[in-house]
């Protein structure tokens, strides 16, 4: 048997194994969001130590950052004459959401009809236990990697990787690579891979509506006293048009304007809206929003979005006839390339209080957290070794595709490592429905995915070493 023969072989040997040990790592309720216990994520963090351990790799550390969640770094140094490949995934998962609505617990996996059930099961645990299987397979099977090896498992990405200058400010030496190999991103379709090359941006506001000092009787006082939850649901709906278009003055202004080769390798993905409403499950009668000028898939990968992601009012158990004294709003923006977040940020701002009625007073709070879009040219020698290893592993060629997400670390990391390429692919496909209820990895996929982690170290070894003098 050749080598990479030999690899396959020990990754499909261990893969049930590593499926345990996925389904172990699922159990663990490792949200980082606010509000949740701070010491499930570090379990979380020592569950990703002892994973890169029992693949083999080297000096396994958790990287401390004062009052930050864990995260975990690995190595293997040992190949002589060849590229570092840095490889990221995260172990941190956002909340289960309602949890009555999944089919099962979130936090016990369940797997049914080739999918595994679980919060954190694609997005990103996945993606943490196949970076470690790939690794293993060469390890096990041949002693040694193709390529020298880096990884780092952050345990923030789900809250917007706040801290991420800090860490590259400390660890940054530590962990510089040739090329980035990203495991957060998904695949097209089941079965199709895909290579992900855009990444819309991502920043938030809180907007919060006072009208009254206390809640006050609706029935003594409805008819004369402004409502807050209805002047700022009037506030919400000035952000969109009948079509769901944008409607924020000078939003759009910093978006930077495709190149015919961008607009051109858009217009070849099809796009079936029938299918595009099953998956998103999307109900009978309800129409897709948007400009009906741009393609889906620009507005989905190429312009901003905006989305209201909580609400604060009073619920409706409970609740009696009173007319609230205050309202708020959690909105989330979805930033194209081109787009600085502060400025969004403002420009929302400005609107929301333009448009307040009746005198309510307002206030509005910028997150702190924000990220800018990222865009490469998926192209040169790192990005062929990603399409050929995809496709011995999957059979059929990738996809070139954007995601309409955020993964604030990309940009920071590529850009402090100067410039170096960044492959983002994962396991999730679109209906994986990650950071929604009964969230599942296709097992089939992540098995291919293993294996094509384990050829691109092959081919990376082949593509990107260093040409001798």
């Amino acid at each position: 048997m050749d080598p990479l023969s030999k690899v396959h072989a020990a990754i499909d040997g261990a893969l049930p194994a590593f499926q345990r040990r996925l389904e172990e790592f699922i159990r663990i309720p490792s949200v980082s969001a606010p509000g949740f216990e701070p010491l499930q994520v570090r379990r979380s963090a020592e569950a990703t130590r002892s994973i890169l351990e029992e693949a083999g790799l080297q000096n396994v550390r958790l990287l401390e950052l004062a009052g930050v969640h864990p995260y975990v770094a690995a190595e293997w140094l040992d190949a002589l004459d060849a590229p570092t490949v840095l490889f990221y995934a995260h172990h941190d998962v956002q909340p289960p959401g309602r949890v009555e609505r999944w089919k099962s617990d979130p936090f016990e996996p369940v797997e049914r009809d080739g999918r595994l059930y679980g919060r954190g099961s694609a997005d990103d645990k996945a993606g943490v236990v196949m970076h470690a299987a790939a690794i293993a397979g060469w390890l096990r099977a041949t002693g040694a990697v193709p390529c020298n090896v880096k990884v780092l498992i952050e345990g923030e990405e789900e809250i917007g990787s706040g801290h991420l200058h800090a860490l590259l400010e400390r660890y940054g030496r530590e962990l510089r690579a040739d090329v980035l190999v990203l495991a957060d991103a998904g695949n097209w379709t089941v079965g199709q891979p895909a290579i992900t090359y855009a990444l819309r941006g991502l920043t938030e506001l809180t907007v919060r509506v006072r009208a009254l000092e206390a809640p006050q009787h609706s029935g003594v006082f409805g008819g004369l006293l402004p409502d807050p939850v209805q002047a700022l649901a009037r506030m919400l709906a000035a952000l969109t048009d009948e079509q769901g278009r944008l409607t924020v003055p000078s939003l759009a202004d910093d978006i930077r304007p495709l190149t015919p080769a961008e607009k051109e390798r858009l217009a070849r993905l099809p796009f079936a809206e029938e299918v595009y409403a099953r998956v998103a499950g999307l109900l009978p009668g309800t129409r897709l929003v948007g400009d009906p000028q741009r393609s889906p898939w620009e507005r989905l990968w190429m312009q901003p979005a905006i989305a209201v992601i909580g609400l604060d009012a009073h619920p409706i158990k409970g609740s009696s006839n009173q007319i609230l004294a205050d309202a708020a709003a959690r909105i989330s923006v979805r930033l194209a390339p081109g787009q600085d977040p502060a400025r969004c940020q403002r420009v929302v701002a400005d609107l929301l209080r333009r448009c307040a009625p009746w005198g309510v007073q307002v206030e509005i709070e910028f997150g702190r957290d924000s990220a800018p879009a990222w865009m490469c040219e998926p192209s040169g020698p790192a990005f062929a070794a990603a399409d050929a290893a995809l496709s011995a592993a999957f059979g059929v060629q990738p996809v070139y595709m954007g995601v309409g997400g955020s993964i604030p670390f990309v940009g920071p990391f590529a850009a402090a490592f100067g410039g170096v390429p960044a492959i983002l692919t994962g396991p999730a496909d679109p209906t994986s429905r990650i950071h929604s209820e009964d969230e599942s990895l296709h097992l089939g996929d992540w098995r291919k995915h293993c294996h094509a982690e384990a050829i691109l170290l092959a081919e990376f070894a082949a593509r990107l070493r260093a040409p001798r003098g």
